[in-house]
């Protein structure tokens, strides 16, 4: 069920295990890619203690083990598979109700090792539900391929809930619009079943009516996302100019008096050796915003080693921040931080290297077109422009063509 935001799938997929939940032997399992999915504000268990306590017997909670004990005996608990291998964890598991939330986050080795987990005895007959958002790369996205429509991506209303089977009698999948059809080329087989409903914001009547604000919310996506998550697109991908577009810059002469100014640094410390190399840049774009406006006044790119990298870095950020004290403005320097202890220790490093100054280092969140999505809505709006200047062209070519590798 899925294929966009807000159509309600976590509710659904929670709501699920009530059906049987008076029977004692009953258990489900549902799995998020993550942890921290579960345990967010407002993720998975936060969503399961809204639902689940208004139970009667209300269930017991078993917060360090992610799960729910009903007052019958039965049990739902949540778990995560990051690594490919921990679906191995599950070897000689027999759980009734599998539920994915997010299944395109799944590898397709997992979905098909838990299937065989995928068993009963307690009187409930097997089955699973899954949850989904577009992923045009994803292997859910050829799994589903008969319910959308291969031209748009959208879904096909005339197949929204029809069933499926389909059989693997080697590595590739077999379908068919009727069981019988592959018992007859397959008897040795045995089929299984497979549906999927669309569900996007407009159907949750009730988010609607609680949070408008989700819809506008949607709306300022940058266009990929908004086609996936409002819209349910199954074939958009970032492309030269779709994810940005050039044409939404303009080029000022002077910059507005007033407001704040930020520089962010992208580093890439390796060096390039010989003329064949390609190593990637260093980059650093410094914009200020003024009211409701964006301004980009200066993007520097080098390719070298660490050593001359951190001595532009400390040179442009005091150069910076002097310009900023006589404009009487505020500003601070921000970087992204690399995973791990060096990550922390380069931070501290940069921070003491140019003490004085605001320093806002950062841990990325998301691939890079998620990271992206507020500037680029606001680019898309037409409040983002660019100062004159040598770098404008490259710059405007570089974004215009960030659609070629936004996943890397």
């Amino acid at each position: 069920m899925g294929g966009a935001a807000g159509g309600g799938k976590t509710f659904a997929l929670l709501v699920e295990p009530l059906f049987h939940t008076s029977n004692p032997n009953f258990g489900a399992v549902i799995f998020r890619q993550s942890y921290p999915q579960i345990t967010m504000e407002g993720g998975m268990w936060d969503e399961s203690t809204k639902l689940y306590s208004a139970v009667r017997p209300m269930p017991a909670p078993k917060v360090g083990k992610l799960r729910w004990v009903f007052a019958s005996g039965a049990k739902v608990s949540f778990a995560y598979m990051k690594a490919e291998d921990d679906k191995l964890i599950y070897q000689g598991a027999q759980i009734p109700l599998i539920g994915f939330d997010q299944l395109e986050q799944m590898s397709e080795g997992q979905f098909f090792y838990m299937l065989s987990r995928n068993r009963s005895t307690c009187g409930v007959k097997p089955y699973v539900r899954a949850t989904c958002n577009p992923d045009a790369d994803s292997w859910l996205a050829k799994f589903l391929e008969w319910w959308i429509n291969q031209e748009t991506g959208y879904p096909l209303e005339e197949r929204d809930g029809e069933l499926r089977w389909f059989v693997r009698p080697g590595s590739e999948l077999v379908w068919a619009d009727d069981a019988g059809t592959l018992l007859t080329q397959y008897p040795e087989l045995i089929p299984k079943s497979v549906t999927f409903i669309h569900a996007n914001v407009y159907d949750n009547k009730i988010l609607l009516q609680r949070n408008p604000e989700y819809l506008a919310n949607l709306l300022a996506l940058p266009v990929v996302e908004r086609e996936r998550l409002l819209r349910g697109n199954w074939k958009i991908r970032p492309t030269a100019g779709l994810l940005c577009n050039r044409a939404w810059f303009s080029i000022i002469d002077v910059l507005p008096a007033g407001g704040s100014v930020v520089r962010f640094w992208d580093f890439a410390a390796t060096e390039k050796k010989t003329a064949k190399a390609d190593p990637d840049y260093t980059a650093a774009v410094r914009m200020h915003r003024v009211g409701d406006g964006f301004y980009i006044s200066d993007c520097f790119t080098m390719r070298a080693g660490p050593t001359d990298v951190e001595k532009a870095f400390v040179a442009i950020t005091k150069q910076d921040w002097a310009t900023a004290q006589r404009l009487g403005i505020p500003y601070k320097v921000a970087w992204e931080i690399e995973p791990g202890s060096s990550g922390k220790m380069m931070a501290a490093r940069l921070t003491s290297l140019v003490a004085g100054v605001a320093c806002a280092p950062r841990r990325p969140s998301g691939d890079k077109i998620q990271r992206a999505g507020g500037f680029l809505s606001q680019a898309e709006a037409g409040f983002v422009k660019l100062l004159k200047g040598d770098w404008n062209e490259p710059w405007l070519l570089h974004m215009h063509n960030a659609g070629m590798d936004a996943k890397k």
